[in-house]
């Protein structure tokens, strides 16, 4: 049972981290880069994002891990919960998986390769607002639901390690 807790101690953390940080491009880093011009909203997107991309480590423990602590929780979870706990912490696992991982997969990562690709430096101004246009509004839509679902993960995580 200590693995168990000891799993459903980080999982928590872990999510709260990731929903941390969708949050601070929800409310801070998004609406500073939306008043750049285009070019410069690109350019400051390429900046951070590319630290991501390149593997920060942190990141990428924090980010990883909570995938892993969700996986973890639910295989752990099958032998040493029951009813309504045990389906709280499965569909908590599914809906984190669907609700943050899956968009990230399936629509952050391929906008945020198709912004890197813009070369700020010779493109013009109609391909670059082109360019924004295609991202930004998508992008922000998506983070709102990876956000909103990452904080409820982390809540119910929170709910279910106080009730064990």
């Amino acid at each position: 049972m200590a693995a168990f807790v000891l799993v459903l101690v980080a999982t928590p953390l872990l999510c709260a981290l990731v929903a941390g940080f969708l949050f601070t491009y929800a409310v801070v880093v998004m609406p500073g880069f939306k008043v750049l011009e285009d070019r410069a909203f690109i350019r400051a997107f390429q900046v951070t994002d590319g630290v991501i991309q390149r593997g920060q480590p942190i990141f990428m423990v924090v980010w990883l891990g909570s995938v892993l602590g969700i996986m973890l929780s639910a295989l752990l979870g099958l032998s040493r919960l029951h009813g309504v706990d045990l389906v709280a912490l499965l569909l908590t696992g599914l809906g984190y998986l669907v609700g943050v991982q899956l968009p990230t997969i399936f629509i952050h990562l391929p906008l945020n390769k198709s912004l890197q690709a813009v070369d700020t430096e010779l493109a013009d101004a109609e391909d670059i607002a082109r360019a924004r246009s295609r991202f930004e509004d998508r992008w922000n839509r998506a983070n709102g639901i990876r956000t909103a679902v990452a904080v409820l993960t982390t809540l119910l995580l929170m709910i279910l390690l106080l009730r064990i």
